[in-house]
């Protein structure tokens, strides 16, 4: 089995978001390397699918990329917090909608190499409008999209998001 035995753990730096560490790994080959890992709290995220079959997505600016992106809904989970409650607060304040039925889809590592993140999908249906309740830090933007719109936005390359895509790929495929 091939594992690595941490000897030594350096925090570097402490956010709100993320922390950053620095491991000293012992190999199977009783070589030493260091590992830089980025310590991030888990997330949410909400495929929405409205009574016309079209799929909700925001549009938002993402200042690690400096561009703006489509994506489903998603957002940290609070201290607490259940990966649904989080899925479901998220719709409601990046979209306004709340949502009547929902089922848990899938959990999965965001970026395994470098980041412990773990993200929950979950699907929607069911919805009614309510208002939205965007975070002081959010401009966002909701549309709906229905399944040959999606096609054609993955086309054209307007959907770069890891965790949008595995929506996309489950609801295209249901």
């Amino acid at each position: 089995m091939n594992t690595e035995i941490t000897v030594k753990s350096e925090k570097i730096f402490e956010g709100k978001i993320i922390n950053l560490r620095v491991d000293t790994v012992e190999l199977e080959d009783k070589k030493y390397t260091k590992r830089e890992i980025v310590e991030h709290k888990d997330a949410s995220a909400i495929l929405a699918v409205n009574e016309k079959n079209e799929m909700l997505l925001v549009k938002q600016y993402r200042k690690a990329v400096e561009d703006f992106l489509y994506e489903v809904p998603a957002g940290i989970i609070n201290i607490a917090e259940e990966p649904i409650e989080c899925a479901l607060r998220e719709l409601k304040e990046e979209t306004g909608f709340e949502a009547k039925k929902i089922k848990k889809l899938f959990e999965f590592y965001t970026s395994p190499g470098f980041s412990n993140e773990k993200l929950f999908l979950f699907k929607a249906e069911e919805l009614t409008f309510t208002s939205t309740n965007f975070d002081e830090d959010e401009f966002i933007e909701s549309i709906s999209v229905s399944k040959e719109e999606v096609k054609k936005m993955l086309e054209t390359g307007k959907i770069l998001d890891s965790k949008t895509l595995i929506a996309i790929i489950h609801w295209l495929n249901s």
